[in-house]
């Protein structure tokens, strides 16, 4: 069938507390579709076409959600702050097999599931879906840092990393290059400043020399007197 979007309810439902809509088309939730349900604490919507969390969904109360298999990249910062609300604490959330894309946009989502990793229930399952160098990676044994990070939407991922490396090491070898230019100015100055400190070695050398043949001559020695 169609892709489709899940309408406003025509009638309420106070007693409904399990619904399953599982394996149909959906792209969307309209607001106000569990409106009607007050006491609804599981809903499972595997194996839809959701690419993000409709705030519709999060109505309080609700204990279970089921979300693996649909099209969600990430949850947005929007979407986390709403699991985080005084009615949702409660709820938890099925998110395997979705194509979870480990660029930057996936850091803030990344950093809520290391906090709340108790109520993802396939939190140590989840795993990249790109960028090719982190496929398969689980999520949980990412460091913010290893995301790949783009200039722009859009853009070649590690870049902005790449370029700060490369930019680094080209600060290094100016650092370098005007060391030597510094050495190879001051060259006659520092060629008498070791010639000095030779020859002040060379005087220290010759005094202690000159104190150990005095003190080993035995006619510089004092006698005692009989």
């Amino acid at each position: 069938p169609p892709p489709a979007a899940l309408p406003s309810p025509s009638r309420s439902l106070p007693g409904l507390r399990t619904l399953d809509l599982s394996h149909n088309p959906l792209l969307s939730v309209a607001a106000g579709a569990f409106a009607g349900v007050p006491l609804l604490r599981t809903l499972q919507l595997n194996q839809a076409l959701l690419a993000a969390l409709p705030a519709a969904l999060l109505t309080p109360g609700l204990e279970e959600l089921d979300l693996r298999n649909n099209s969600l990249r990430r949850l947005a910062a929007a979407e986390l702050r709403s699991l985080d609300s005084p009615e949702l604490r409660g709820l938890r959330l099925s998110l395997g097999a979705n194509p979870l894309s480990c660029d930057c946009g996936l850091r803030p989502f990344l950093a809520w599931l290391r906090a709340a990793a108790a109520r993802v229930l396939d939190a140590r399952s989840l795993r990249c879906a790109g960028p090719p160098g982190l496929r398969g990676t689980a999520l949980l044994r990412l460091r913010p840092e290893a995301l790949a990070c783009a200039r722009s939407e859009g853009g070649e991922p590690g870049e902005l990393e790449t370029a700060s490396y490369v930019f680094f090491g080209i600060v290094l070898a100016l650092i370098g290059v005007v060391f030597l230019m510094v050495l190879y100015l001051n060259r006659r100055g520092i060629k008498r400043w070791l010639h000095n400190l030779r020859e002040a070695c060379r005087d220290q050398m010759e005094g202690y020399h000159y104190r150990y043949e005095q003190d080993a001559d035995p006619r510089c020695a004092g006698t005692p007197g009989l």
